[in-house]
């Protein structure tokens, strides 16, 4: 007579059973503590979106003012540079148009060198504005936690 084919399947079903019987009853023993105010919770993460969202506009609004600072400066270089050209033109001795080049040399190296430290100002500034209003965020998410779950009833 064969053996029964539902047997092990049965046993793995009474095991299953008592299992999740132990489960549960190790899960109503666990001390959670209280859920915290929903409500207050969401609110909490509307504001860290919202200083992202502020800390990003920052960002694309500085890079905006490079960029367009990068675009008034290229147009002066060239401007300049016309200018350059022609002074360079209407010198006749060799003297004076290696005078005027070396000049002019150092007048664009002078400019480069400002205008390098006048762009690194600007990302500098808006970089330090949108990590400004991520760290104010932070400061004020961390105090609000503190404050949800001292409503809950735990402790921190």
């Amino acid at each position: 007579m064969p053996s029964d084919p539902s047997k092990p399947f049965a046993a793995a079903m009474d095991q299953a059973r008592q299992a999740g019987e132990e489960f549960t009853k190790m899960f109503s023993a666990m001390k959670l503590p209280a859920a915290p105010n929903m409500d207050a919770l969401l609110a909490a993460q509307k504001r860290n979106r919202e200083a992202m969202s502020a800390a990003s506009r920052i960002a694309i609004e500085g890079a905006q003012a490079v960029a367009r600072r990068q675009s008034e400066i290229m147009q002066q270089t060239m401007t300049e540079m016309g200018d350059s050209i022609r002074a360079l033109s209407a010198a006749e001795a060799p003297q004076d148009k290696a005078a005027a080049q070396a000049e002019l040399l150092k007048r664009a190296y002078e400019r480069a060198v400002a205008n390098t430290k006048e762009l690194s100002d600007l990302i500098q500034q808006a970089n330090g504005e949108a990590l400004g209003q991520l760290n104010q965020r932070f400061t004020e998410a961390m105090d609000e936690m503190k404050a949800l779950v001292a409503q809950a009833g735990g402790k921190v």
